[in-house]
C-alpha cells in the first residue's frame, strides 16, 4: 500500500473516503472546522443523536457537498483523555473494514488531536490498521470479500510537522505487512504450505530482508538427533524441516533472544485421529512458526539494535503406515526419553527438540509460540493467549510487550506439582498429563528442555484463528502476537546496550 502524510484542512483532502474520528464531547479544532465547511452537518447529526462519538460508532455520509473527498466516514473515538494505542488501532481497523468490502483507491485518515498519544504512534497504529483491514482470508475467491487499500493519506493535525507521523507510518506499514504475512501463511491450505514449501518461503524472505537462514533437512535432523520431532513426521510423505533464522543488529556480546515456533502444517491427530470438525481448521497448526517468521522479518526491516534468532519446527502429523504409535518411546535431542500416550499431543514433541537446538545455538532468552492445547482455549477462551514461564521477570517483560500492543495475554501458574502429572513408568516423561490442567502440563513438559534459561511459552491456540468475523477483524488467521514479539525485541534491545 502506498501512503503519504499531509498537513492540510480536512475539507481539502481528495480521496475516495475521508475517515474522521469524532470524540464524545466538544468537537476538537480540525473536526470543528470540518463541521463549519459542511455548514453544521456534524452538529445537526449530534443534536439528532446520530453522532454520539461513542467508541467505534460508524456514520457514513456518501454524498456531501463542500468536501474534496467523495465520501465521509465518521468513527467514534470515545473519551479522548483515555484513548489508548490499542483502542485507536482497533478503531481504525473497524472503520477501514467497513469500506474495504469494495475496491477503494485512496483513503484519507485524520490523525486526531487532543489525545495523550504521540503523533508518530498514532500514525504507526493507523498504517498498521489500514494494512490489516484490506486483507482477508479470501485468498482463492474469484469474488473477493476484502480489497486492499490502494493509497493511504494520513492527515496530520496542523500543529504538527509531518516528519514524526512519517516515521511512525513507516514503522506501521512494516508491522501491518508482518501481521498480514502471518495471516497469509496460516490461511494458505496445507496442500500448498507444508514443511518444504514453508522452509523455502522462509529462505526467500531471509534473502529479501538480509537474514541469515539455514534449513535443516531430514538428513541433518537425523544427525542432530531430533528423534522426537522426526517421530511426529513419520506418518507423512512430506519430510520435516527445521529453519534457523538469524538477525544481528546488536553490539558485540549482547544477549540473544530466541523465538521458537511450532510449525505443524497440518495436524490430523496422527493415530489418535481428530474427528472431522476438529480437523477442519488444522492448517492453522503452524501459526506459531508463521508468527516467528513474520516477527523476525519485521525486526530486520526495522533494523532494531538486537540479536534475535528464529527457529521453526516444521512437520505434518499424519496417519501413514510409519506413523508413531501409542506406547512408543522417543529419544529426544536432549537425551530425555518420552512415552507417547496421545499422538495428537504432537506439538510439544516438535518444540522440545527445537528448543534444545536453540539452546545449542547460543540463545540466552527464549519465547516459544504454539497452537498447543485445546485446554488453554477452555481456560481462557478464544481471544486470550496463555503465558507460562520459569522466570517471572522475563514473563513480565513478555506480558508488558503484549499489553502495550493490546494483545490480551494471561499468565497461568507453573507449580511444581504439575510436573508430577507427566511422570512416566517406562520413560523419563510422557507426552500428556491427563485431563486436568492440560495447558500447564504441556508447558511443564517443555520446561524440561530449556535447561533453566529464562523462557516463556505462549499458547496461542485460541486467538491464532478466528471462527468468524468481528467488526475490527476478519475471520481466519489473525496474526496474533506478531506485534507483541516485535515490541518485545524493541524493549530487549535495551538489555543489549
Amino acid at each position: 500500500m502506498d501512503w503519504a502524510v499531509v498537513s492540510t484542512g480536512l475539507k481539502d483532502v481528495a480521496a475516495d473516503w475521508l475517515i474522521v474520528g469524532v470524540p464524545e464531547g466538544p468537537f476538537p479544532g480540525a473536526v470543528a472546522l470540518l463541521d463549519q465547511a459542511l455548514e453544521g452537518t456534524l452538529t445537526r447529526l449530534r443534536e439528532q443523536d446520530d453522532l454520539t462519538g461513542k467508541l467505534n460508532e460508524l456514520t457514513a455520509l456518501r454524498d456531501v457537498s463542500g468536501l474534496a473527498a467523495k465520501r465521509l466516514l465518521l468513527v467514534g473515538l470515545g473519551n479522548l483523555e483515555v484513548l489508548s494505542e490499542p483502542s485507536w488501532l482497533r478503531t481504525v481497523q473497524t472503520a477501514a473494514r467497513s469500506i474495504t468490502g469494495k475496491a477503494v483507491g485512496q483513503v484519507a485518515l485524520a490523525l486526531p488531536s487532543g489525545t495523550r498519544l504521540a503523533t508518530d504512534r498514532l500514525a504507526q497504529q493507523a498504517l498498521t490498521a489500514l494494512e490489516i483491514a484490506g486483507r482477508g482470508q479470501d485468498l482463492y475467491r474469484a469474488d473477493r470479500k476484502r480489497y486492499p487499500i490502494g493509497k493511504a493519506i494520513l492527515v496530520a493535525p496542523a500543529e504538527f510537522s509531518v516528519e514524526e507521523p512519517e516515521a511512525g507510518a513507516e514503522r506501521g506499514q512494516v508491522l501491518g505487512e508482518a501481521v498480514n504475512l502471518a495471516r497469509e501463511l496460516v490461511n494458505t491450505p496445507a496442500d500448498l504450505i507444508y514443511p518444504e514449501t514453508f522452509a523455502n518461503r522462509a529462505a526467500e524472505l531471509a534473502e529479501k530482508y538480509g537474514l541469515i537462514c539455514e534449513v535443516l533437512d531430514e538428513q541433518r535432523l537425523v544427525a542432530e538427533r531430533m528423534g522426537s520431532l522426526l517421530a511426529v513426521a513419520k506418518g507423512s510423505d512430506r519430510p520435516a524441516r527445521v529453519v534457523h533464522l538469524d538477525y544481528n543488529g546488536a553490539p558485540p556480546g549482547a544477549p540473544v533472544l530466541a523465538l521458537v515456533g511450532k510449525g505443524v502444517t497440518f495436524d490430523s491427530g496422527g493415530l489418535s485421529i481428530k474427528p472431522n470438525d476438529g480437523m477442519l481448521t488444522m492448517k492453522c497448526d503452524m501459526a506459531g512458526a508463521a508468527t516467528v517468521l513474520a516477527a523476525i522479518t519485521a525486526i530486520a526491516r526495522l533494523k532494531l539494535p538486537v540479536h534475535v534468532k528464529g527457529f521453526l519446527g516444521l512437520v505434518e502429523n499424519m496417519t501413514g503406515g510409519s506413523a508413531m504409535k501409542l506406547g512408543d518411546v522417543l529419544f529426544s535431542r536432549s537425551g530425555t526419553t518420552i512415552e507417547v500416550l496421545n499422538t495428537d499431543a504432537e506439538g510439544r514433541l516438535v518444540l522440545c527438540d527445537v528448543l534444545d537446538y536453540a539452546l545449542s545455538q547460543g540463545s540466552d532468552y527464549l519465547v516459544d509460540l504454539a497452537t498447543l492445547t485445546g485446554a488453554c482455549v477452555v481456560a481462557l477462551g478464544e481471544e486470550v493467549t496463555g503465558a507460562m514461564s520459569n522466570d517471572q521477570a522475563w514473563c513480565d517483560a513478555v506480558l508488558s510487550a503484549a499489553k502495550a500492543c493490546g494483545e490480551d495475554t494471561w499468565q497461568l501458574p507453573m507449580f511444581d506439582h504439575y510436573a508430577k502429572l507427566i511422570d512416566s513408568d517406562v520413560a523419563d516423561i510422557k507426552n500428556v498429563g491427563g485431563r486436568w490442567g492440560g495447558a500447564i502440563t504441556a508447558a511443564k513438559f517443555l520446561e524440561r528442555f530449556v535447561k533453566g534459561r529464562p523462557w516463556v511459552h505462549l499458547d496461542i491456540a485460541g486467538p491464532a484463528f478466528a471462527s468468524s468475523d468481528k467488526p475490527h477483524r476478519d475471520g481466519g488467521a489473525t496474526g496474533c502476537m506478531v506485534r507483541s514479539l516485535v515490541e518485545l525485541a524493541r524493549n530487549f534491545s535495551h538489555r543489549s546496550g
